[in-house]
């Protein structure tokens, strides 16, 4: 027994002495902690400064029932309780029953309010008791910040967002992951807790160790109204034709500033939804609107001329086996190259690019990398692939007919936004540019990283050979396939394209409606491309059709609601009716500190912040431009009560 209790001694002071600090510091490892802070990720804004996405706060308010002193709490209970009561509306008896439970029962976390606004949490911060703090009060804060689109889905693709599962995988698409890193995610901070229960911490202290520091704000290209304009154009015309999905791009010819991007799939429900980027990272061939780069490369290497005459036979020509095919039969008789281009004739296109190249195919191929065709345009946004266009020398993808195939956008594959850059080039006189989605980043009014325009290619071809498409593309739209698409009122210049997909399987066959071009056609200030998948093709299928009247819908809003020339005429602007509203509103609030405002008029996502910060439960009704509240202008408001504010 002596030796018994002499090991047990001897143990005892080893762990006293020897190895105390190891189990000192595992115990506290167990009973503290440092939990991480997030930053409040920056702000995504358009190129009008309107808020695309935010970080918002969101409070978590607890008491630590046990902390304060019994004289403390008895002093404090009734008073904290009445506050509680105006706030939530539940009785103050109610709140002095459950508090003084909670003493009893020892409860150190219980909860008084959760997913509060900062204003609602500032303001229990300073109701009895809990404005005595962590130490003597009890009061237990938990922040976590919600990231929001006050755009809802639309683009919400593009702008990204941030999403980690619960295997820790983190999908970081769009805008938001792309500049989330360098700009804004911001630095993390830190704060320690003590365990109080199984699965409960509490601050230790009332600030934090190290201070989270904000992410900056970056601002992109997207203008609101276009964007706007553009999604629901693109809805309108998939829920008509019943398509599987689709994608709309509109560009500023001379910046490459990307003004607005949709892409729209529909769910097993039927409804649509920004479900993939189309636009960015869909590639496929495109069929006709290839036909441009066909005609380019033949003209810049001077092998055919628009004048040239072709005999379309009867419509059909054959290679190899395979039938290259003209949409109306028995063809179009014999006519000029530009005649072909504007009618979309398969054969008379085909058969000049045989002639002009079956002996020396590479020289077609290289005529077409030297315009950049082969080359990715290096987006920020993750998932874009590299174009597809077969080479001789790749004897996997060259075949007997792939010179032919290619003449007409067979073999070939771009994603949208790579076609849109070629035909936005011919727009810009020959110029192409990088499509940018961000023009700064910013920290409060400084700016921190300017983006300026990216030339990719100064002069992909000659100015002839873009004076001669130019024309080419403008009669399209007048003369050719996209007639019905034309308008005394403003001009447009473009090109249709039906494309096959899945032709190699007959019961799956079905289409890809596509329409690629510019407006105003004489001096363009955007280009465009809609591309629909998948249309029904009992409604319809072809180009002209399908997404030509989105192209269309698109250029005359912007022609009517978004002026072309910006103009100002004066910095010195004063609006008398304004400024009388505004003195009028201002000191009916110097009496009332709730009045209602007028936000007619204002975009969507800037009244619902106004009036939110007001302390209204804001509901929208459409996006856009507010037409309609349904509390009027200067009526007494009350905290909570809900707006619905309308766009119709």
């Amino acid at each position: 027994m002596f030796l018994f209790g002499l090991l047990v001694l001897v143990k005892l002071l080893n762990i006293q002495f020897v190895q105390g600090e190891k189990y000192r510091a595992m115990a506290s490892e167990r009973v503290v902690k440092d939990v991480t802070i997030p930053a409040n990720r920056g702000n995504v804004y358009s190129v009008n400064g309107n808020l695309l996405a935010t970080s918002v706060p969101k409070y978590d308010i607890r008491i630590d029932a046990l902390t304060p002193s019994a004289k403390t709490f008895e002093a404090n209970l009734k008073p904290l309780c009445d506050s509680l009561s105006r706030y939530s509306g539940k009785s103050s008896a109610y709140y002095q029953r459950e508090l003084r439970k909670a003493r009893a029962n020892k409860n150190r976390y219980y909860l008084l309010a959760r997913n509060i606004g900062y204003s609602d949490y500032i303001r229990l911060r300073d109701f009895p008791l809990l404005n005595l703090g962590a130490f003597k009060g009890g009061l237990i804060v938990k922040q976590t910040t919600k990231r929001e689109h006050p755009m809802g889905g639309i683009a919400q693709r593009t702008i990204g967002y941030e999403r980690i599962d619960e295997a820790g995988n983190v999908t970081r698409p769009g805008l938001d992951g792309a500049y989330g890193i360098p700009y804004l995610r911001g630095t993390d901070g830190k704060r320690k807790k003590q365990q109080i229960g199984k699965g409960q911490w509490k601050p230790l202290n009332d600030a934090n160790e190290i201070e989270p520091k904000d992410g900056l704000d970056i601002y992109t290209t997207i203008d609101v109204n276009i964007q706007d304009i553009a999604h629901h154009a693109l809805l309108e015309q998939l829920e008509y034709y019943k398509a599987d999905h689709g994608c709309v791009v509109v560009m500023e010819t001379k910046t490459g500033e990307v003004r607005a991007i949709s892409n729209l799939g529909r769910n097993s429900n039927g409804y649509y939804y920004e479900r993939l980027n189309y636009a960015v990272g869909e590639s496929h061939e495109p069929g006709s609107t290839f036909k441009l780069m066909t005609m380019v490369a033949a003209l810049e290497d001077k092998v055919i001329d628009t004048s040239d005459v072709v005999d379309t036979e009867n419509g059909i020509l054959s290679f190899y086996g395979k039938k290259v095919r003209d949409s109306k039969h028995g063809g179009y008789g014999k006519i000029t190259l530009a005649k072909a281009f504007e009618v979309s004739s398969n054969t008379a296109i085909v058969k000049a690019i045989d002639q002009a190249y079956s002996k020396n195919p590479r020289k077609f191929v290289d005529r077409l990398h030297a315009m950049n065709l082969n080359q990715k345009l290096d987006l920020p946004i993750i998932g874009e692939p590299s174009p597809i266009i077969p080479h001789p020398d790749n004897k996997q993808r060259w075949s007997g007919i792939a010179l032919q195939w290619m003449a007409y956008g067979y073999g070939v594959s771009f994603t949208p936004l790579q076609t849109l850059a070629f035909y936005n080039a011919i727009a810009n006189d020959g110029e192409m540019v990088k499509p940018q989605f961000l023009r700064e980043v910013k920290a409060f009014d400084k700016v921190i990283v300017p983006f300026e325009k990216e030339v990719i290619n100064k002069q992909i071809c000659s100015k002839e050979t873009v004076a001669k498409v130019q024309k080419l593309l403008k009669n399209v739209v007048e003369h050719g396939t996209g007639r019905r698409l034309y308008s005394e009122n403003f001009s447009m210049a473009g090109k249709t394209g039906t494309t096959q997909k899945d032709y190699s399987q007959k019961d799956k066959l079905s289409y890809i409606s596509s329409f690629a071009g510019y407006f105003p056609a004489d001096n363009p200030k955007y280009s465009c491309i809609v591309v629909i998948h998948e249309p029904d093709k009992s409604v319809g299928y072809y180009g002209a059709d399908v997404s030509g009247p989105v192209f269309k819908k698109i250029a005359q809003k912007i022609f009517t609601d978004t002026p072309i020339i910006d103009e100002v005429k004066s910095l010195e602007v004063r609006n008398a009716s304004v400024e009388q509203e505004y003195e009028a509103y201002y000191d009916m609030a110097q009496n009332y500190k709730t009045i209602m405002p007028n936000v007619v008029g204002l975009p969507v996502m800037d009244a619902m912040a106004l009036l939110e910060n007001m302390g209204l439960n804001v509901k929208i009704e459409g996006v856009g431009v507010v037409r309609k509240q349904s509390i009027a202008k200067g009526e007494k408001i009350k905290r909570s009560e809900i707006v619905v504010l309308k766009n119709s």
